[in-house]
This record gives C-alpha cells, sequence and structure tokens, in this order.
C-alpha cells in the first residue's frame, strides 16, 4: 500500500474516532513517512493533547518541527515535552529531546521536583516517577513494565517484541488491533489485509522501516 493510501486510512480512522491517540500517532508516522513534516507534528501533539503527559508526542512532534524548518516552536515544544519526561522519569525521550534542543542551540532546562505529581500514562505505561534500577523497560513507551515470558508469534519480529515490548503495552495493541480490524474491515485470511494490519502494529510498536529492515536482517538464515 502507498504512502497516501495509508494516510486516507489513519485519516478516516481520526474523523471516526477522534480519541483515538493511537489512529492520529500512526496518521503522525505516515505523515512524517510523506515528508509532510507540519502535519506530522501537529497530529503528534494531538496525541499529547488526548493523553497529557505523553512525552514521546512532544519528542517526535519537536523533531518534526525541526525538519519543517520552525526551529522557534520546535524549541517551545521540546522545552515542554523535556519538562514532562523528566518529571515522569521517561529517560529515553528527554534525552532525545535535550539533543533536540541542543541543536538549536538552546539550554536544556533544569527540572525540579523530578517526582512531580503522578501524569497519566499512554498505552498502560506503568507507573510515575524515576525508573527503578533492573526493571524491563518497554521500548515503545520508555516505561518499566512486565517482559513477556515468550515472543507473542513466530518470526523475527515476534522475537523483537517480546525482547522490547512490554506486556502491558502489547496487549493495548491487540484492543487497538481490533477497532483497526474494524474499522478497516480487514479479513486477515487474505494476504493483503493480513500485511494491512501488521503495518498498523509495527507503526504502534515504534518499528519503522529502518528497524524493520534491522530485525530482518539478523534473523537466521534458512
Amino acid at each position: 500500500m502507498d504512502i497516501n493510501a495509508r494516510i486516507a486510512q489513519f485519516e478516516n480512522m481520526c474523523q471516526s474516532d477522534p480519541e483515538n491517540e493511537m489512529a492520529h500517532f500512526s496518521l503522525a508516522g505516515a505523515y512524517a513517512q510523506a515528508g509532510r513534516f507540519a502535519d506530522a507534528a501537529a497530529s503528534y501533539l494531538r496525541c499529547a493533547d488526548i493523553v497529557p503527559g505523553m512525552s514521546k508526542a512532544y519528542q517526535l512532534a519537536a523533531e518534526s518541527l525541526v525538519k519543517a524548518g520552525n526551529k522557534d516552536r520546535a524549541a517551545e515544544v521540546a522545552i515542554r515535552g523535556y519538562t514532562i519526561a523528566t518529571e515522569k522519569g521517561d529517560r529515553m525521550p528527554a534525552s532525545a529531546l535535550a539533543e533536540v534542543l541542543k541543536s538549536l542551540g538552546k539550554q536544556v532546562p533544569e527540572v525540579a521536583g523530578k517526582t512531580a505529581k503522578p501524569v497519566s500514562l499512554p498505552l498502560g505505561g506503568g507507573p510515575t516517577g524515576p525508573i527503578p534500577p533492573g526493571s524491563f523497560v518497554c521500548r515503545r513507551t520508555g516505561r518499566p513494565g512486565t517482559k513477556m515470558s515468550r515472543p507473542p508469534f513466530k518470526g523475527p519480529v515476534g522475537a523483537w517484541i517480546g525482547e522490547n515490548i512490554a506486556k502491558e503495552t502489547w496487549e493495548t495493541w491487540i484492543g487497538q488491533g481490533t477497532k483497526v480490524i474494524n474499522e478497516l474491515r480487514l479479513d486477515l485470511s487474505r494476504e493483503q489485509d493480513a500485511e494491512t494490519y501488521d503495518q498498523h502494529m509495527r507503526e504502534y510498536l515504534g518499528i519503522d522501516e529502518a528497524l524493520l529492515e534491522e530485525i530482518q536482517s539478523k534473523a537466521p538464515s534458512r
């Protein structure tokens, strides 16, 4: 499916369910892939409106604004996102946002009270505050979670998910995936529909084309 068709699908999902952060997040990713970085930033910020404290959305919005050439707005978003991520203990988005600010020649703010009052987390992200040492950290949310006892399905992508995605995040995808099937009227017995479902899953879990290629390249040859 070409990128314009995917954008149309995600736009329809957002229109039919305006409060579905997964649809807006996926739409933002599709916009970014198409080089529509201003639109991508707007959709990522819509995710942050729906789920307050979604630091990953602020990170990707700031990065998209930089690519769109709107550096002043990128700095504003990066400062806001960095503050939220630091207060929550979301180390990966905080680090990425700090790099955005440095690239813009802006000072990284000092954030007082790093264990500030809890903020709602997206996608079942676990407790707020600093991440305890030794925790399993979900690559999708940047928050501690439960490591899956086994991969959710066979193959290199399933193995990667089992090693990098928290059980709570995967269970949330199952619920969102049901929406995808219903809203797009997918028949998973059809190869094309199954691939469409897999594309949505990868978007949701943060597996972009570069990462997918890396995962598949490391799979043992038969």
